[in-house]
C-alpha cells in the first residue's frame, strides 16, 4: 500500500481507478466512490482495480491506454 500511496502522492486517488473492473461496478465507486484508504487498501488486494498500464517519464505520468499521449511523451 505504500507504493501506491507514493506513486499517486498529491493527485486524486479516483484517477488510478479501473472503471472497467467489475469491484468498481459492484460497488457502484463512480456514484459513491471509497474514502483515499479504503480505496488505496482495495487497489493494494485487488491490483485489477488500478487503471493500467502506468507510464512514467520525465516526471509525467500517463495512465490507461493512450497512444496519442505516449506519443507526446515521446
Amino acid at each position: 500500500m505504500a507504493e501506491l500511496e507514493k506513486l499517486i502522492g498529491k493527485r486524486d486517488y479516483k484517477e488510478f481507478l479501473n472503471t472497467r473492473n467489475e469491484l468498481y461496478r459492484e460497488r457502484g465507486m463512480k456514484d459513491h466512490p471509497p474514502p483515499r484508504e479504503e480505496a488505496l487498501r482495495l487497489m493494494s488486494e485487488n491490483p485489477n482495480l488500478i487503471k493500467r498500464p502506468i507510464l512514467v517519464k520525465d516526471g509525467r505520468m500517463i495512465l490507461g491506454f493512450d497512444p496519442e499521449a505516449y506519443r507526446s511523451i515521446g
